[in-house]
């Protein structure tokens, strides 16, 4: 069912896998947000308060709320702030400070508190065609009101495996060293984020790290769901885009947490996905499996698609601790038990990057 990648030495890594049954959507997120032991250890070494830009996204809620709950487990007295173009109102009784806030306007942003350490995830994608300039406006402009503010500050940047080029199967996914070649203004302008970046490092000597995540999903979106879904609902597979990367967001989250001991100038580039190259075909397989019907399929695979390796992360930041196998076996039961969805498709089939 997979292509694992092995240590650097060659040999093989197997990471524990989390058994514990997911009934409830407060269940989940209680999951996602537990912080492990290395995390903890880490928030203690970690100087400084921490603002998250761009948190009302999918990922932003879950990892504001893990990195509270890994200073309270500490024992450190830190700020986890939470800044959102729209209010924030669900972050607010856990006890994480939320500031709304258009990182479009520049005066705004100057208002914002001067924070040590920041991880900035504000972006744009989906829409993107047929409004490409408020793409670019927001993938480039908010990057530049960001840096000039906060020329002092640790900066992680979430970006994207997009900005690779399609890798051959064969010769496995894009590293750290692999040129740039964004398809598409989405991915263009997502490479345009890391290059202002880039441009207040040169001069500023501001430390940052991109970290290209590719891709993050919880039971609620995400690749795995967006195959699940199909199969659940007796739907073919669109399997033109045959092979993918994934990630628990639990997992991206710590590492992105912890990815602050290796912010540099100029930046330090890192890909964080999961261990290994998934099928779809072979995924879409046992979801069927599970769900006790056949999966169905359209198209036929090419030998390439937009792929990572991530091997070069996993020394620093560590390995995620949840498996495909665990994370199609919880999407299954979730959506036999009718689990919420967030109803936003990957479109992972998605060539010609547009979206």
């Amino acid at each position: 069912m997979k292509k694992t990648f092995g240590d650097r030495d060659g040999k093989e890594y197997y990471v524990s896998q989390v058994n514990e049954a997911i009934h409830n959507v407060e269940q989940l997120e209680d999951v996602m947000t537990r912080p492990g032991d290395e995390l903890v250890e880490f928030v203690k070494t970690l100087s400084g308060d921490l603002m998250v830009l761009g948190a009302g996204g999918k990922i932003g809620p879950s990892l504001c709320m893990l990195a509270r709950r890994a200073f309270k487990q500490a024992g450190v007295n830190k700020k986890v702030i939470a800044v959102g173009r729209s209010p924030l109102t669900e972050l607010e009784a856990p006890g994480v400070q939320t500031i709304q806030c258009d990182l479009l306007d520049p005066q705004q942003v100057s208002r914002l508190p001067d924070v040590e350490n920041i991880i900035f995830m504000a972006g744009r994608k989906f829409g993107s065609s047929g409004a490409e300039h408020l793409t670019w406006a927001i993938n480039v402009l908010v990057p530049h009101n960001v840096t000039a503010m906060f020329t002092s500050s640790r900066i992680v940047c979430v970006s994207t495996g997009c900005v690779y080029p399609v890798m051959d199967l064969a010769g496995g996914g894009a590293t750290e060293d692999t040129p740039p070649a964004p398809v598409g203004e989405y991915a263009m302008s997502c490479l345009g984020r890391e290059r202002v970046f880039d441009y207040y490092a040169s001069v500023t000597q501001q430390k940052v790290l991109h970290y290209r995540l590719n891709y993050a999903l919880d039971l609620r979106y995400g690749v795995l769901v967006d195959i699940a879904r199909k199969v659940f609902a007796g739907e073919p597979v669109d399997v033109t885009t045959g092979y993918f990367n994934a990630i628990w967001q639990g997992d991206s989250n710590a590492m992105t947490l912890r990815s602050f001991d290796h912010v540099a100038s100029p930046p330090w580039i890192v890909n964080l996905t999961g261990e290994e190259t998934l099928s779809v075909r072979d995924c879409a397989a046992e979801f069927g499996r599970l769900f006790e019907r056949p999966a169905t399929f359209t198209g036929s695979e090419g030998g390439d698609a937009l792929l990572s390796d991530a091997r070069a992360g996993y020394e620093r930041l560590g390995r995620p601790a949840v498996t495909c196998e665990q994370m199609i076996s919880w999407i299954a039961q979730w959506l036999r038990r009718g689990g919420q969805t967030l109803g936003k498709p990957t479109h992972f089939q998605t060539r010609d990057g547009k979206f």
